[in-house]
């Protein structure tokens, strides 16, 4: 029987928070990248919201890799209402949210996908990975995302609202995991706190 997310959450985690600050946090990403950049679906955002709430479960066998264990356990497990194909796209989503890059070459089902495919695993685990940063501390600390993108100079900026007005929460692994993102979608990002 295949497992729906919530349900693979509740088997396989106690924490709940967190993987949900992560969802939130990504749904604004996207949907802000999604208005400036465009070129993404609901069905693609769908993905990303699974893979937002699956993306530690690994945890449950080891933290160390845990990412890998992520992605063994969504294809062993499978998920309610999803292709084959599908899986496997969320699959991979969880477990480029930290680590290597994607690598064609390399990793087994990432090049089993054609081009198109690709290109939604980068993108979206690149807003993952970046979620999952502003997010490290566990402690709920962005209340609102506003993306911008200048297309003149092909960059795209992140306006983050803290939840305390009076303190600047520390951002530096969400900047340290901004690579995938900006090979997903070509173009540079830089972050910065709106006042």
């Amino acid at each position: 029987m295949k497992l729906t997310s919530y349900q693979m959450l509740e088997k396989f985690s106690n924490n709940f928070a967190h993987p949900l600050e992560v969802r939130r946090l990504s749904m604004m990403i996207f949907d802000g990248v999604n208005e400036t950049l465009r070129g993404m679906s609901n069905k693609q955002r769908k993905y990303l919201e699974e893979a937002a709430l699956l993306h530690d479960i690994g945890y449950f066998i080891d933290s160390k890799n845990h990412n890998k264990h992520s992605q063994q356990m969504i294809l062993e497990y499978g998920l309610e209402n999803y292709s084959e194909k599908e899986k496997q796209i969320i699959a991979c989503i969880c477990r480029y949210h930290r680590g290597s890059l994607p690598d064609k070459k390399e990793h087994e089902i990432y090049c089993n996908f054609d081009k198109k495919e690709r290109k939604i695993v980068k993108r979206l685990a690149g807003i993952l990975k970046i979620a999952d940063g502003l997010d490290r501390a566990h402690i709920n600390l962005i209340k609102k995302i506003r993306i911008q993108y200048d297309g003149t100079n092909n960059i795209t900026e992140f306006y983050l609202t803290p939840n305390s007005p009076q303190h600047n929460p520390d951002i530096t692994y969400a900047i340290r995991k901004k690579d995938l993102f900006e090979i997903g979608f070509k173009t540079q990002s830089v972050f910065k706190f709106d006042t």
